[in-house]
């Protein structure tokens, strides 16, 4: 067993695992998701790991690891909670990649949770367009009348769409598509749906926050946007866990 493991959920992630293969460091690659797995692709000297652990598989997982890398996305904390945990019981250091955090421009409507950005909704008329994936729909379906006025945006995969409609939304209110999405892509859905809000999270730029913010405002919507938890002290940059990982593996 490879003595680096990395929890590549993200661009990053799966940006750093490229160039672990490139400069000849051999890894252990993990994705949530049979998806997941498949956007790392085949690279030399990672292997891919597909499908979530519980928290005794990731302990046995890591069994043997010098090194762990959580690259999970910004709103992973669980994930990133449970990663720590399994690093420690098995003695191996972890290094947090982190997302470069980018100042909102001014206008945004900033609420600290999806339920937070449910109940601004409730408060506020006119149709949304909800970005903000498929496992916290349920403080949207508290709101009056969110199944004429909400159209939710997950990924094209048959779990993400059966949790919508379980929901309560409609089929004709659901829209499964895989990003990155362009400004324009982006401008002629909120125009089809009608959409006087988008909500999203704050996942910068390679999340494609940018791109929403700008097609909303070029539509006349207003955005709402969940900002991401505290990373705390000590996360890394994607540079800065290349170059820890070049102290430690470099022959």
């Amino acid at each position: 067993m490879t003595a680096l493991r990395i929890f590549a959920g993200t661009t990053e992630g799966r940006l750093l695992c490229e160039w672990a293969s490139g400069v000849g460091i051999p890894a252990r690659a993990y994705a949530a998701t049979e998806y997941g797995g498949e956007l790392l692709g085949e690279l030399p000297g990672i292997e891919v790991h597909a499908g979530r652990l519980d928290e005794a598989d990731m302990e046995r997982e890591l069994s043997g690891a010098r090194i762990v890398v959580d690259a999970t996305h910004p709103f992973a904390t669980l994930a990133s909670g449970n990663i720590r945990a399994a690093s420690l019981a098995a003695g191996a250091r972890c290094l947090r990649l982190a997302r470069p955090v980018e100042a909102l421009p001014k206008g945004i409507v900033s609420v600290a949770s999806i339920a937070c950005a449910a109940r601004f909704l409730s408060e506020n008329p006119g149709r949304a367009l909800l970005t903000t994936g498929s496992k916290e729909l349920a403080p949207y379906t508290r709101v009056a009348d969110f199944a004429e006025r909400f159209f939710v945006r997950v990924l094209p995969l048959p779990g993400a769409i059966t949790k919508c409609i379980d929901a309560g939304f409609s089929p004709s209110h659901v829209i499964g598509m895989q990003g990155p999405f362009t400004r324009e892509l982006n401008e002629a859905m909120l125009r089809q749906v009608g959409a006087q809000w988008l909500v999203t999270k704050d996942s910068g730029t390679v999340g494609g926050t940018a791109e929403k913010l700008a097609s909303a405002r070029n539509v006349g919507a207003r955005c709402i946007v969940v900002t991401r938890p505290a990373e705390g002290g000590g996360a890394l940059s994607l540079r800065e866990v290349e170059d820890a990982l070049l102290r430690e593996f470099a022959r």
